[in-house]
């Protein structure tokens, strides 16, 4: 669903941003403010994140005190924790990306730039896309558990702020011959699938790091998850499976994919979990339930919507 409905007063706002993630944060709040303020904005509420509140919280005080839009200015932390606290209610989410992943960004055609992330919600493009609940948090990209948290986990920081997304091909070779692990797996009221399987990912949006298509059919709106069992046991298995993604085929090796509303995945020991490349503790189970059209995104508007930067739903 995407709207773009003009009207006549402006959104009050509010930036929740991460100072760790920020290299000069005086100048990106004076230049967000700027911003607003030549569309005719209130300045907004301005919220840090803290190492014990990632978002979640800044962004309930800031609904509470009446924001209409909530910018997310961080990575993906940043990002999963403002829309965890936004699920069911009418305020938008606005993505300014400020760390290494930004794959809600790269996935919805966000722009990779805080500036143009502040226009695209002044011009007030709206989308209503689906999230994957798991506990009490939620997620707009994927879930993911074994190999793939692994490699996020292990990824040198040092590395990340210097290289971006191509760091995580350290730990990715570090874990490649790790060992399978068993799980079944459980998709709505069907029965349970039994695996050998490296990595098991539950996805609202089928794009990775890099921009590599791994899951073709998924869409943020279909009120689906789609499920991907990634079961190579040797490296010849993972070059293939690469080979083929890379590649785009129609039938990638190694890779089985499900579609459901409610994925419970089991496995025989406790695993590495991340929700949208933010690691999570680990766990032998990953539940995932999706909702339905229950955000609000602020996303660029369509080529030939009108240009609604005097107006705004």
């Amino acid at each position: 669903m995407l709207l773009a409905v003009p009207r006549a007063d402006k959104p009050r706002s509010a930036v929740v941003i991460n100072p760790t993630k920020v290299v000069d944060l005086v100048d990106r709040r004076r230049r967000i403010i700027a911003t607003l303020a030549k569309a005719g904005w209130p300045e907004p509420a301005w919220f840090e994140t803290t190492r014990d509140d990632g978002g979640f919280g800044q962004t309930k005080q800031a609904v509470a005190d009446g924001a209409e839009v909530v910018f997310a200015c961080g990575g993906d932390g940043t990002v999963m924790a403002c829309l965890s606290a936004l699920v069911d209610t009418e305020v938008a989410l606005a993505v300014l990306p400020a760390g290494t992943g930004n794959l809600l960004a790269a996935n919805l055609g966000l722009p990779d730039d805080p500036a143009a992330g502040v226009e695209v919600a002044i011009r007030m493009g709206r989308r209503k896309i689906d999230v994957g609940v798991v506990g009490d948090r939620a997620f707009a990209v994927m879930a993911g558990m074994g190999f793939d948290a692994a490699m996020v986990g292990e990824a040198p920081e040092r590395l990340k702020r210097i290289l971006g997304w191509p760091a995580y091909a350290v730990s990715a070779a570090k874990n490649l011959r790790a060992k399978s692990m068993r799980v079944e797996v459980r998709l709505d009221d069907r029965p349970p699938l039994h695996r050998r399987a490296r990595s098991v990912l539950v996805a609202n949006v089928g794009r990775l790091q890099g921009g590599i298509r791994l899951l073709t059919d998924a869409e943020p709106d279909d009120g689906l998850l789609d499920v991907a069992l990634i079961t190579p046991g040797t490296l010849r298995h993972w070059a293939v499976l690469a080979f083929a993604v890379l590649a785009r085929r129609d039938r990638t090796p190694r890779m089985e994919v499900y579609r459901a509303r409610r994925v419970e995945v089991i496995s025989d020991r406790p695993q590495p979990r991340q929700l949208d490349g933010d690691v999570i503790e680990p766990a032998e189970k990953l539940s995932v339930q999706i909702r339905h059209e229950a955000l609000w995104l602020c996303v660029p508007q369509p080529a030939d919507a009108p240009d609604l930067a005097e107006g705004h739903p």
